[in-house]
């Protein structure tokens, strides 16, 4: 487990282009993903998720390009997720320079596949992403495809598989937060508590620093991964840097509206609250 919690942007590709939704739907463009990936390195980010929001779907892998440029000019990891399918795929992905991959649909859909990435590229390359949603049960399942398909593998036992296959580190997606603003579902956090033995990442409904306070009451996590929180407030500073925009509506962009359910902050201040509450991180 990590000394220091990391501060993880994560930036939903869709093209070149940073995009948002809520719940991983009714995604809105908010301008190129490169701008935001380096201005976030600038102000302290410790890690970057890449993550291709439609390469399950369309079958595809797009992001080389964008890799490639982010690891020549910005130089903290680097995790890269969507259409991770098989070994060569993993291979060009951290050829074009990323430091691990995660994956999600290949996993659930061929578990062996966990062995087989872990024993070619070693543990601490390989994270596996977890899309959670609460079912009318009551419980906790992993889902595929940007939480549109149901796998029914329950949550804590897919955790507990994939740690033992070999993966190196998960990411916990809670889809019924993601970009809700109302914090992050602590009842996950209950169920795994106990069960996680590997670095994990929190994604999914951070929208105040408080919210991070929370998380950590619950569990010492060793990342959070910030979407909406971030993206908000920093795309009226980086949108009159935008050009070739692709692949999305990007009407939101120039409506000039504002998220005030989000807390008006960003990674340099967040990063000062955290060390005030006496949480370790890694200073700029």
């Amino acid at each position: 487990m990590s000394k220091f919690l990391r501060i993880i942007p994560k930036l939903e590709v869709k093209g070149n282009n940073l995009v948002k939704g809520v719940h991983l739907e009714g995604l809105r463009v908010l301008g190129n993903c490169y701008d935001f990936a380096k201005k976030y390195y600038e102000d302290g980010a410790d890690e970057l998720i890449y993550q291709d929001v439609v390469a399950s779907l369309y079958e595809r892998n797009s992001l080389n390009d964008i890799i490639e440029k982010t690891s020549k000019n910005i130089f903290i990891p680097l995790t890269v997720g969507g259409g991770i399918r098989n070994i060569a795929n993993i291979k060009e992905v951290l050829n074009s320079g990323a430091d691990k991959v995660s994956i999600n649909t290949a996993a659930l859909k061929n578990p062996e596949f966990i062995n087989e990435a872990a024993n070619n590229f070693g543990s601490s390359t390989i994270a596996i992403n977890i899309e959670v949603i609460k079912n009318k049960d009551g419980k906790y399942y992993a889902y595929i495809d940007n939480g549109r398909e149901a796998t029914g593998k329950l949550l804590d036992k897919w955790v507990l598989e994939v740690q033992e296959r070999g993966a190196g580190e998960i990411i916990i997606v809670s889809v019924d937060k993601d970009g809700t603003s109302l914090g992050f579902d602590l009842d996950i956090i209950k169920i795994l508590k106990n069960k996680i033995k590997i670095p994990t990442i929190l994604n999914g409904g951070i929208g105040k620093e408080q919210d991070i306070l929370e998380v950590l009451k619950n569990y010492k996590v060793d990342g959070i991964a910030l979407a909406s929180l971030l993206h908000y407030n920093y795309y009226n500073f980086l949108k009159k840097k935008f050009s070739n925009l692709n692949e999305g509506n990007s009407s939101f962009l120039f409506s000039n509206k504002k998220f005030k359910n989000f807390q008006n902050t960003n990674i340099i201040k967040l990063k000062k609250y955290l060390n005030n509450h006496k949480i370790n991180i890694r200073k700029k």
